[in-house]
């Protein structure tokens, strides 16, 4: 078992296009022997974006903190804390910041996709 405050797993830093104001931490993954699932989170800088992209995998987004919009089927989407987001596989997305303050979301993906 593992339990851990976020804030205390590694980060990366994605700051230059596609990307502007990620940061990213594996708080769930293959070092920790899960091998279904992996959890990230994710803090996006006021307006910080993640890029637009599309992949083989699903995934599931919880929000946690913070409010902005997901670009989905053509359209920006608004969201905020305690919204939920389901990407399926091949499905072209990406996640924006609108507000003033960090906006923070739990994003869980296959055990098998790159984790970061």
């Amino acid at each position: 078992m593992k339990i851990i405050r976020y804030s205390e797993a590694e980060k990366r830093v994605f700051d230059q296009p596609p990307a502007r104001g990620v940061t990213g931490r594996v708080v769930i993954g293959r070092g920790d022997g899960a091998t279904r699932f992996c959890m990230r989170v994710f803090e996006l800088a006021p307006e910080g974006h993640t890029p637009r992209h599309r992949h083989a995998w699903e995934h599931e987004i919880f929000v946690h903190g913070g409010e902005g919009a997901v670009f989905q089927e053509g359209e920006w989407v608004p969201v905020q804390a305690g919204s939920v987001i389901f990407v399926p596989a091949e499905e072209e997305h990406q996640i924006r910041n609108t507000g003033k303050s960090v906006m923070v979301f739990v994003c869980v993906i296959p055990g098998d996709a790159p984790e970061l």
